[in-house]
Formats: structure tokens, C-alpha cells, sequence
């Protein structure tokens, strides 16, 4: 069943609000308030869709979480998790970072709290640690199993940081050739 557009528009109005508040102020600093009269929605139509700012956050995370999964998941479906078969055309993630530049801009500023880091570290660990156990042509090194996730999870986001640095400048092909690269170059 397909979403009602004026519940569309609200929730990309919150969103909008919410990543040009983000710039200059805390999660924890925002009031439901200042939100809505950015999104130029009535209180009572913001608590038909959240309870609170964090909702607001925590729902368009989980948009943004959901997309980057999929972007994440596509080069490995497409080579039935042989990555020695990808090619930096099957790289989706920085399609992704593109679509969602202003969160990431937000991200990765320097200025947000280390906690957003670690949300989108977290779930870049959790998809990797999903794909390497159904990996089973992956041979690497005497590692831990917990510590190549990380490793892997920070060097994506490594890149990422890189782009952020470099204003989002980077064309995608070349970071997609880098990435395969760089997953090629890292196993044995």
C-alpha cells in the first residue's frame, strides 16, 4: 500500500528541518518546537507521526540505514558473495553517501558528537560481519573475526571521511575503483 503524499511531505519537511538544525545545534538541543516551525507543521501534526526530535532522527536513520544496506548488499549479490568477481561498476555505497550527502555532511563536520560516528560505524559492522560469514571463499589472515569487521567497517568509513574532506568532490567511479582496490589488496 502506497504512503499518503501529504504524510510523504511531512516527513521529508521534519526531515529537511531536522538536517538544517542539525548544522548548528545538538539532537539533544532541538525542541519539537524550533522543528516545526522550521517544517512549517502544527505541533498536533507532528505527534500524529513521532513522539520526539529523537524519533524524528531514529526514523530517517533507519531510511537512510535500509538504503545503505542495499547499496552495501548489491555488489556481493550480484557476485553470490565472491568479491574476487566485483567490479567497481557492482559498488553502490557511494551512490548512497551521495543521495544522503546533507546527513553525512552533518556526520562527519567534526563538530557533531563521536555518538553519530558510531551509529553508522555499528551498522557498517553489522552488515560486514552478515557478508563475511556468508563469504566462504573469503581467506584471510590469522584475525580476529571481530577486529577485520572493525577494520573494514572504518576503512569504508575512512573513504567516506576522505570524500567529506575533499567536499564530496571525488567522482563515484573513481572511489568505487578505489574501494575494489582496497577490498582486493587487503586479503590474501
Amino acid at each position: 500500500m502506497k504512503k499518503d503524499l501529504r504524510i510523504i511531505k511531512t516527513e521529508e519537511s521534519l526531515r529537511k528541518a531536522l538536517l538544517t538544525l542539525l548544522k548548528t545545534k545538538t539532537l539533544e538541543t532541538i525542541t519539537i518546537s524550533e522543528l516545526c516551525r522550521l517544517a512549517q507543521i502544527n505541533r498536533g501534526t507532528f505527534y500524529l507521526h513521532y513522539r520526539d526530535v529523537y524519533d524524528v532522527f531514529r526514523h530517517y536513520f533507519e531510511v537512510i540505514v535500509e538504503d545503505f544496506r542495499k547499496a552495501y548488499e548489491k555488489p556481493y549479490l550480484n557476485t553470490n558473495f565472491n568479491i574476487n568477481n566485483m567490479t567497481p561498476d557492482m559498488i553502490d555505497i557511494f551512490n548512497h553517501v551521495k543521495k544522503y550527502k546533507a546527513f553525512y555532511q552533518i556526520i562527519f563536520d567534526g563538530k557533531s558528537p563521536m555518538t553519530y560516528y558510531y551509529l553508522v560505524l555499528d551498522t557498517i559492522r553489522k552488515f560486514m560481519e552478515e557478508s563475511l560469514s556468508i563469504d566462504n571463499n573469503a581467506v584471510y589472515l590469522d584475525v580476529d573475526f571481530d577486529y577485520l569487521i572493525s577494520y573494514h567497517a572504518n576503512a569504508i568509513i575512512g573513504i567516506i571521511i576522505e570524500l567529506h574532506k575533499q567536499n564530496y568532490t571525488t567522482p563515484i567511479e573513481i572511489l568505487n575503483e578505489q574501494l575494489i582496490k582496497l577490498i582486493t589488496n587487503t586479503r590474501s
